[in-house]
């Protein structure tokens, strides 16, 4: 299984956070305490650490809660979902319980439901530990619905009942009638995605990506990652990198077969990269079905001068 490592350095929304809370890396986030149950277990605590580095202990619970596998790349609950949950709590229901009904669903165990008929997409981001079917206590899942569609961030799925689908992915909604679940909607890749494992970096800082939502195997994918300014800033060029793989090969157009090998695109940001605001590009080579993408694109992401250390001064 090949894993890419990439030597390199969401969307334009601000930073919405609580003023008194810990720093959070992401441009949407809570308190860093979440109430939240599942499997036959709860969780009513603290996550988030003064530093903003998470809790292990905290984490591994809500692992188990979610269903997902803790320290598994690409199979455990990923903080901004974590987050986005904890800020859905917050700004609707201040300490009162999310529930979850369905939480972390393996490739295979997605592909089951999709065989008995059930509402489970082909291209479900519960596959990749970045969505959870829910109930807030005291929150109808209609009201749920319609402040994720007016917040403008990640998926929101309603069924006319208690629940309501929450992902991290791109912004969109839908009801039972327009899901697409049995069209060619995600078919050949026609949705691929990439997302990184936070919205704010320091320059220097290591970074994680993961290409998401993929309905189609086997996938190229250059060992070029680019990044492109996102603020208006001009650039003379995109900065390029070129990525190593994990098993020292030096193939043009690398090819991976399942969504555990994409699951965790490791690089690191250039000390000197100017400070602001980028998307990563991931390009797609040799591909084998037309529908699909040339490259996928990350939402904005946020980088930051490191105090302490001038542009182009090696970090210790």
């Amino acid at each position: 299984m090949k894993k890419i490592v990439v030597f390199i350095a969401l969307f334009a929304l601000p930073t919405i956070a609580h003023a008194d809370a810990p720093p959070s890396r992401f441009f949407i986030g809570g308190d860093g305490k979440i109430n939240i149950a599942g499997r036959g277990a709860s969780f009513n605590g603290t996550y988030r650490k003064a530093d903003g580095s998470y809790d292990e202990a905290a984490m591994k619970r809500i692992n188990a809660i979610y269903g997902s596998r803790h320290n598994i790349p690409g199979a455990e609950i990923t903080p901004r979902l974590v987050e986005f949950l904890d800020f859905l709590q917050d700004e609707l229901s201040p300490g009162r319980r999310i529930t979850v009904r369905s939480g972390y669903r393996s490739p295979r165990y997605n592909t089951g439901l999709r065989n008995k008929g059930r509402l489970a997409a082909k291209a479900s981001l519960h596959q990749y530990a970045m969505a959870a079917d829910i109930r807030i206590d005291g929150v109808s899942s209609k009201r749920v619905w319609d402040f994720i569609k007016e917040l403008g961030y990640g998926g929101a799925g309603y069924y006319h009942g208690s629940l309501v689908h929450v992902d991290v992915g791109p912004a969109r909604s839908w009801d039972e009638t327009t899901s697409g679940v049995g069209t060619d909607i995600s078919d050949d890749n026609k949705l691929v995605d990439l997302m990184t494992d936070r919205d704010i970096y320091f320059q220097g800082e290591p970074i994680s990506m993961q290409i998401t939502r993929m309905t189609a195997f086997p996938i190229g994918v250059s060992p070029v990652f680019t990044l492109e300014r996102a603020d208006g800033e001009k650039m003379k060029k995109p900065i390029k990198i070129t990525s190593s793989l994990s098993d020292g090969s030096k193939e043009e157009c690398p090819k991976f077969s399942s969504i555990e090998s994409l699951a965790n695109a490791t690089a690191r940001l250039p000390n000197d990269i100017p400070p602001g605001r980028y998307r990563v590009k991931a390009t797609f080579c040799e591909k084998e079905w037309e529908s699909m993408p040339d490259f996928a694109e990350s939402r904005e992401i946020e980088i930051r001068r490191f105090v302490g250390r001038a542009d182009g001064e090696e970090q210790k």
